[in-house]
């Protein structure tokens, strides 16, 4: 695993979008990405749709940017949060749990768009999977240390991750920012369920 950019994971700011990348997920959420059209994203920037062409190809590019942006983000994350669980397995595994919710809470418009990827060219669906594909193995990693360690139990380890970060995933599609539960609070309740699908007990 690489060094992170990140000191404090538990820490978000806007992410750097340009306005036209800011408008169009404005947009894609209102809308989404069929109802969404390149002349409307133009008209909210105030430039011209040839101006918003040459700076993202089409409408696509302008999604696919958006995404990756957003996964990228994350994996930068999760590796801080890990990183920060020093040598403890548990610790490790429900930081990362932890980086992942609050991303989804925190980050629920770019999160969300996790659902408009079948609307991409099968390349980029490709190039997708594969950033999330990072995520997966960093999860599986932290599966087997704690099985290995004989504090999680996970007779398919793969399959465990994959229901998972499904898990997680589905947040995005109904979290509310200003609903009742604050992201610490939906973090805490799902390190939980993490933690229980995976059989720990404390020991204390």
């Amino acid at each position: 695993m690489t060094d992170s950019v990140y000191t404090d994971w538990r820490k978000f700011e806007a992410l750097p979008l340009t306005p036209i990348l800011e408008q169009a997920l404005d947009l894609f959420n209102e809308n989404g990405y069929h109802g969404t059209t390149v002349r409307q994203i133009a008209r909210r920037v105030g430039v011209t749709v040839p101006a918003l062409y040459y700076h993202h190809e089409n409408k696509e590019a302008v999604l696919v940017t958006l995404m990756d942006t957003a996964v990228r983000d994350l994996i930068d994350r999760s590796l801080a949060a890990v990183a920060d669980g020093g040598d403890d397995p548990v610790i490790r595994f429900t930081n990362f749990v932890e980086a992942v919710v609050l991303n989804m809470t925190h980050r629920a418009r770019q999160s969300a768009l996790d659902s408009e990827l079948r609307h991409v060219s099968p390349q980029n669906r490709r190039n997708y999977a594969t950033s999330r594909k990072r995520l997966e193995l960093m999860a599986s990693d932290l599966v087997r240390d704690g099985v290995e360690n004989g504090v999680f139990v996970a007779e398919d380890i793969e399959e465990s991750v994959r229901a998972l970060l499904g898990m997680g995933q589905s947040i995005a599609r109904w979290y509310q920012i200003d609903g009742p539960l604050s992201p610490d609070q939906v973090a805490a309740r799902y390190t939980t369920i993490a933690l229980r699908i995976l059989g720990y007990r404390p020991t204390d």
